[in-house]
């Protein structure tokens, strides 16, 4: 009897090994295979690192002459809108790449994986895998940029925007996937990740300070994880970084400002708008606690694909 259960659980300890072995195997292939398509795609990898460019510098310049100065010329508005960009950029690669799933079904490759002798949670965390490479590398591209928004360069401010990268990348991609697992059509994947996408982007705070929003509004905002990913890259990117809400004496002519100073009249200051709204851990917890939980799901959703 004794042996006899031995026996058993070296079976299943046998079992737990081979699992585990094609579950690796079958990322790997799979993130490999991703990136590679990635790579080999100039034409998608100039898009790729084009388009935040023209967010930042093209619309990020034109309101900061629409606001002439954020921060009555302390800070620039290009300034405060980077960490948001550099987190749009994720946003929209980590969720456009999970594209590559329609790709395959139409194909029939996804089929082949699915028949293939390897855990179907292998396919989803392969495919999450690449899309968050390509997403982080798209980042680290646009980090060279940093001192053009008016950022000085910092070993711990370029490491910890690189760990939230990567913490946000892998839960945005993980959101993909699960959303590409069901899907059929690809003309209409674009149009329901659109429908996804641009009020994520639009209530993260990537544009705009999440400060005396309306009632509704606000709410919105704490509930969306991306809000909580552009949060964590503000803490460490304007780490250091003085940010001022404008000056209400904007208007005033400075002879004026002068014999109120001069007359004893106390004059309001620029307030100072917070850099972020949440501690840093925080905000990488509520980011990495969804990334699993959609983990969980996308996963749950390749066991069921016929």
């Amino acid at each position: 009897m004794l042996l006899k259960g031995m026996a058993s659980r070296a079976k299943r300890g046998k079992l737990r090994g081979d699992w585990l072995e094609r579950f690796l195997v079958g990322t790997y292939i799979i993130w490999l295979r991703d990136v590679k398509r990635f790579w080999r795609d100039t034409m998608r990898r100039i898009g790729a690192f084009v388009q935040p460019l023209i967010y930042l510098f093209l619309l990020g310049t034109g309101l900061q002459s629409a606001f002439r100065v954020f921060g009555a010329g302390e800070t620039k508005y290009v300034t405060f809108m980077y960490p948001g960009i550099l987190a749009m950029t994720v946003l929209f690669t980590s969720m456009f790449s999970s594209i590559s799933i329609i790709w395959d079904r139409e194909f029939g490759f996804l089929k082949e994986m699915t028949v293939a002798p390897i855990p179907r949670s292998s396919i989803a965390m392969g495919k999450i895998l690449g899309g968050a490479t390509t997403a982080v590398l798209q980042g680290i591209v646009f980090l060279v940029f940093m001192p053009l928004a008016g950022i000085p360069y910092g070993l711990y401010r370029v490491f910890m925007a690189l760990l939230v990268m990567s913490v946000l990348s892998l839960a945005l991609t993980s959101l993909g996937v699960l959303i590409a697992a069901r899907m059929r059509s690809m003309e209409g994947f674009p149009i329901v990740m659109n429908f996804i996408l641009m009020p994520m982007f639009f209530l993260s705070g990537a544009m705009f300070p999440l400060q005396g929003l309306p009632g509704w509004m606000d709410f919105l905002t704490k509930v969306n994880p991306m809000s909580y990913g552009v949060d964590a890259m503000r803490n460490v990117v304007l780490r250091g970084v003085a940010l001022s809400a404008g000056n209400p004496l904007g208007n005033i002519p400075p002879e004026i400002l002068e014999k109120l100073a001069a007359s004893g009249v106390d004059l309001p200051t620029s307030p100072q708008l917070r850099v972020s709204l949440h501690p840093l851990h925080v905000d990488l917890l509520v980011v990495l606690g969804v990334g699993i939980f959609l983990f969980l799901l996308s996963s749950l959703m390749f066991g069921r694909q016929d």
